[in-house]
């Protein structure tokens, strides 16, 4: 299983980002798909989870109206829009998928947000 996350950079508080993360290893379309974040200093923390039927569903509640996860199966992409970002959510985050008793976790890539 591999999960490659791009799209991060740097915005100023209001400004937009889209995150993909590209997954391999596993049949896609079968899996529900993760998005966290860490900030620094901070313990890891769930964003967002999508199904496999492609509903989201546990959007944390301080990026709800802000932040859509989506999916796209035929090209075993996952994406996180962000909109209306704000300096808190300045993180690294991650996609992740849980896979035959495992979790697995790409890279992360950074979101830098200024005020």
């Amino acid at each position: 299983v591999q999960l490659q996350a791009s799209g991060g950079g740097s915005v100023q508080a209001g400004g937009s980002l889209r995150l993909s993360c590209v997954a391999s290893g596993f049949i896609f379309r079968f899996n529900a798909m993760n998005w966290y974040r860490q900030a620094p200093g901070k313990e890891r923390e769930l964003v967002v989870t999508i199904t496999s039927a492609g509903s989201p569903i546990d959007y944390k509640d301080s990026v709800k109206g802000r932040f859509t996860i989506a999916r796209d199966n035929a090209k075993n992409t996952v994406y996180l829009q962000m909109n209306s970002l704000r300096p808190e959510d300045t993180a690294v985050y991650y996609c992740n998928t849980p896979y035959r008793g495992l979790n697995y976790w790409g890279p992360g890539t950074l979101v830098t947000v200024s005020s």
